[in-house]
């Protein structure tokens, strides 16, 4: 159980008593601590009164540390220390630059915009700690809903929200993606029509749906409806089972780098300067959290709405 004492220390005069302890002058340490002197003998009279023990005594040498005094020094300076640290802390999370930031992020937003992001957070905000959970778009939102995460990176649109805003960070145009040896592939101008009765690899109806949407109203303006031979949440696993010769897929431009050995993407001639996707930090707005504001802050100056070719 905490001593009475305890309950009423003041920071001030635990401060008072570690100076003058270093000190052992009271006119000096009066001059340390910016006081007079007389206002310095009364701090330290009530402290030892509260604790029950005196903690210095005067002697034909000036003031000396009784063995309670030098036994209590090191823990007094903790305490100061801890303080600092305490206040230090609540401040840098309160400016967004301590604390605990977790984020979601979808397979494809590793390409490039983590390995850009992370060491600039790293750098900017080294207080902060980052807890990384790789998920689907729709599950991401889902997390930010219900507060089991603070932020996610994404591909939009994203057609069920749930309160969520989107800070676009990359905006990209859909590429088709045809197994090594199709015989699209050799093409030398492409249009998202010449895909018409190819099985497609489609995104999932409940998962992915904001980019399932896309491609579905993409191919439908191009005259025909996509005949689905499998379906993926991850933009990766669409490409491993285009890959596997299951079919042919459209995907973001970004992914074409690095280059796939077993995969070939073919910039679509109809599609060309049309971005109906983007890759974007998304977040709720209220309550605001501090290190998602910073970490918003940092993405925009990284990301300044650059455009995917």
């Amino acid at each position: 159980m905490t001593p009475p004492a305890l309950r009423t220390l003041d920071l001030r005069r635990i401060r008072h008593f570690v100076v003058l302890a270093e000190a052992l002058n009271y006119r000096k340490a009066a001059q340390l601590l910016h006081m007079t002197q007389p206002p310095l003998t009364v701090s330290i009279q009530k402290l030892e009164a509260e604790l029950g023990v005196r903690l210095f005594e005067r002697d034909a040498k000036g003031v000396q540390l009784t063995g309670s005094g030098r036994a209590a020094l090191a823990e007094a300076r903790l305490i100061l220390q801890h303080a600092e640290g305490f206040a230090e802390m609540a401040t840098l999370a309160d400016t967004g630059r301590a604390g605990v930031l977790r984020i979601g992020f979808t397979g494809s937003a590793t390409h490039g915009v983590l390995q850009r992001l992370v060491p600039r957070v790293r750098a900017e905000m080294p207080r902060v700690e980052l807890q990384l959970r790789e998920g689907s778009s729709m599950g991401i939102v889902q997390a930010l809903a219900t507060g089991d995460m603070d932020a996610g990176f994404l591909w939009t649109p994203v057609l069920k929200p749930m309160g969520a805003e989107f800070q676009v960070l990359q905006r990209d145009t859909l590429v088709a993606a045809l197994p090594k040896g199709h015989k699209l592939a050799s093409k030398k101008v492409l249009r998202l029509a010449d895909l018409a009765g190819e099985p497609f690899v489609n995104y999932d109806a409940l998962q992915a749906e904001g980019m399932r949407s896309v491609c579905m109203m993409a191919c439908q303006r191009a005259g025909f409806v996509p005949r689905a031979a499998q379906e993926a949440v991850q933009v990766r696993t669409v490409l491993t089972l285009v890959e596997s010769g299951l079919g042919v897929a459209l995907v973001p431009g970004v992914v074409r780098n690095p280059p796939s050995e077993h995969v070939v993407f073919k910039v679509l001639e109809d599609m060309k300067g049309d971005t109906p996707i983007g890759l974007a930090l998304a977040y709720r707005p209220q309550p605001a959290h501090p290190t998602v504001t910073a970490l918003r802050e940092l993405a925009a100056r990284e990301f300044p709405q650059e455009t995917s070719p």
